[in-house]
């Protein structure tokens, strides 16, 4: 077992490091019933230039990564291909703004399920990252990762 230990701590060295991508607070929203899909929210962090470039779910047919912005009086969403993440600043999915779209969810979600969401990084010099993260589904009036009888936090990396 030291050896193994000793192994994986020396390739840690050896090898140039990729940029640490951490993922916070992450949480799905409960779905309202008879739909197929629902969002999920949380704070990204990278410490280096990078860019959120792929979001699976086992749970969903499909995730996209969407945003919405004001568009005169209309409040319009988008499909975005990929989310820039600059080095040492947290983006935040959240309502009303940039999210994680899941489409095609065959069961309900609802309030303490956990979603595993599998997110794909690309840096800037090329290099390809996944993290995994368990996003805990909170309730429909939910605006946060906590509603206000929690104070954990909602997701976690892998």
């Amino acid at each position: 077992m030291r050896f193994l230990l000793s192994i994986v701590v020396l390739a840690s060295v050896a090898f140039p490091a990729y940029a640490a991508v951490t993922v916070r607070d992450a949480w799905v929203r409960a779905m309202v019933p008879g739909q197929d899909t629902t969002v999920a929210y949380m704070k990204l962090n990278s410490s280096a230039n990078a860019a959120l470039v792929r979001a699976q779910s086992p749970i969903a047919k499909s995730v996209e990564l969407h945003s919405m912005r004001m568009d005169n009086t209309v409040m319009k969403m988008r499909d975005e291909p990929r989310l820039d993440l600059p080095a040492g600043k947290t983006v935040e999915l959240a309502p009303s703004g940039q999210h994680l779209m899941l489409m095609g969810v065959a069961q309900p979600l609802k309030p303490g399920d956990i979603v595993p969401l599998s997110l794909t990084f690309e840096e800037r010099n090329g290099t390809i990252s996944t993290v995994q993260v368990s996003a805990k589904v909170q309730p429909l009036s939910a605006t946060s990762a906590t509603t206000p009888a929690e104070h954990d936090t909602a997701g976690h990396m892998h």
